[in-house]
């Protein structure tokens, strides 16, 4: 693990491109320099500003931010798939949304990428065997972003979730790599059994806002489901599902529906 610390801080893109970004917003905006500042350049890497940025997001009269930031940075220092992670998401973001031009915005400004790195030390707690913590911070991250992932689900890497108001990630729940999905998303059960019992989301699969995905049911690789879908039933790979209950309505449209981001049915 220290070796990959090591390489990483030798060289890090992500990490550099958003230091010379957070430069150019004090020069653009002084204004934004003691922001800027705290929670980017007074910090030596991509680590630190993450676990600086998530303890000060949840910290609360209930637990300080310095216990927090402890917490953040051990998770950090024994798994370095979580700050790996995080880079696949903020260039996942950059890359799908349209309205984030610079990496810096998602470490500053977007509540879903924050959600999602805050799950993540939640998961290595989970994983740990510290679940009321994680689940404290599931709290935290549902009152403070509107974003709810149980701990104990399984999320992967390069994930990008737009607006993010509204998102539900249940507890047996997984979801692949390179997955997109908009706001008031839910990945949820059905009924009251105990067991696996969420879905199971493939890579490159795009999630349309407002889909409800429900009970222990497969979503096949980059498929997509349209906005405002209830689905019950499993999806093959690279197909496009929609309607209640969503129903086949077409191919997926294109190699990865996750990185196009095209929503339409049909339409041109």
């Amino acid at each position: 693990m220290a070796n990959t610390h090591a390489k990483l801080a030798e060289f890090d893109p992500v990490w550099k491109r958003i230091t010379e970004e957070a430069k150019d917003t004090i020069t653009q905006e002084p204004l934004m320099g003691g922001l800027v500042h705290s929670s980017i350049l007074h910090h030596k890497t991509i680590e630190s500003a993450l676990a600086y940025r998530i303890s000060l997001k949840l910290a609360s009269s209930e637990m300080p931010e310095q216990i927090l930031r402890e917490i953040c940075d051990w998770a950090m220092a024994n798994d370095p798939d979580i700050s790996l992670a995080a880079r696949a998401d903020i260039v996942a973001v950059t890359d799908r949304d349209p309205a984030c031009d610079r990496f810096l915005l998602p470490m500053l400004f977007f509540k879903g990428f924050q959600a999602i790195q805050a799950y993540r030390i939640a998961h290595w707690l989970w994983d740990n065997d510290r679940k009321d913590m994680a689940r404290f911070f599931q709290m935290r991250c549902s009152e403070v972003f509107g974003v709810d992932i149980h701990p104990a689900a399984r999320v992967g890497k390069g994930i990008m979730i737009d607006h993010a108001h509204s998102i539900v990630i249940g507890e047996t729940a997984v979801v692949g790599d390179n997955v997109s999905m908009l706001h008031s998303v839910t990945l949820g059960g059905t009924g009251k059994e105990e067991e696996d019992r969420h879905p199971k989301i493939g890579d490159g699969v795009l999630i349309g806002a407002g889909a409800k995905v429900l009970g222990n049911i497969k979503v096949g690789y980059c498929s997509r489901i349209a906005a405002g879908s209830v689905v019950l039933e499993e999806v093959p790979p690279c197909k496009t599902v929609a309607g209640v209950p969503a129903k086949i309505v077409g191919e997926a449209g294109c190699a990865q529906p996750s990185v196009a981001m095209d929503q339409l049915l049909g339409v041109r």
